[in-house]
């Protein structure tokens, strides 16, 4: 039984027409042809080989590396076992029942944390945006559904204002960047609608009793829609600021 020879094996299929020459390659490799079943197209080639023994020094070390694997993890998981105990060891006492957690820290000074108004230096998008050559500009889309109900703040002028309703008091305000008032060829359309002086929040140094188209202003506002049929921008006041 120990002197049995063991042997591999290959399929192996050829074109008809190079069977020999794939059987006298392979018998070069010390392969031997067991069966050939030809096809219409194709021949089927069965060989075998003997398997190689390796050799007695090769198992011997293989062996021997086995057995330090085991010595090494062995020694290993004891040293690991010795730190876990010395570390138990070390650990403090726990905390009396009658140790207090400390509360946790408040932070000081009045309100939470500002909320960040977006500006022309310190966003991009509203950088862009005011720079716009068409009012109708896709970007205009794109900002207001992106930073609804957001605060923005910029230096610009009133464009226009039209009257809302028969009362004389309340209007539809447009806006646009920069000092331009009327002759504003840039940006978005900003639009106040429905709104009397009182809800422009007016602040600042001389503040005026009324407004008119070409005033300017440091405007602060919420985000509104964006309508695209009639490419205005609007916007709700939150303060307006003389400048």
């Amino acid at each position: 039984m120990a002197d049995e020879i063991t042997y591999e094996y290959k399929t192996v299929q050829t074109v008809r027409g190079t069977d020999g020459l794939v059987i006298s390659k392979l018998q070069k490799d010390g392969w031997e042809l067991v069966e050939q079943t030809p096809g219409m197209l194709r021949s089927t080639l069965d060989f075998r080989r003997p398997k190689k023994p390796l050799p007695r020094l090769l198992i011997g070390a293989a062996v021997g590396v086995l057995a330090l694997l085991v010595i090494v993890i062995g020694v290993g998981a004891a040293l690991e076992d010795g730190d876990e105990k010395k570390d138990e060891a070390n650990k403090p006492a726990p905390a009396t029942a009658s140790a207090r957690p400390s509360a946790p820290s408040t932070p000081t000074g009045a309100g939470s944390a500002a909320v960040e108004v977006i500006t022309l230096q310190n966003n991009p998008e509203f950088a862009a945006l005011l720079k716009t050559p068409d009012s109708c500009d896709s970007a205009n889309l794109d900002f207001a559904t992106k930073y609804k109900g957001k605060k923005v703040a910029f230096d610009g002028s009133i464009v226009h204002m039209m009257p809302h309703g028969n009362d004389g008091t309340r209007y539809d305000v447009l806006l646009g960047p920069g000092d331009q008032g009327p002759k504003t060829g840039i940006g978005p359309a900003f639009r106040y609608t429905d709104v009397n002086v009182l809800d422009l929040k007016l602040t600042g140094a001389n503040t005026p009793a009324t407004v008119r188209a070409g005033d300017t202003f440091r405007f602060v506002a919420e985000v509104g829609e964006f309508n695209a049929k009639q490419c205005l921008f609007f916007l709700n006041p939150v303060s307006t600021e003389t400048r």
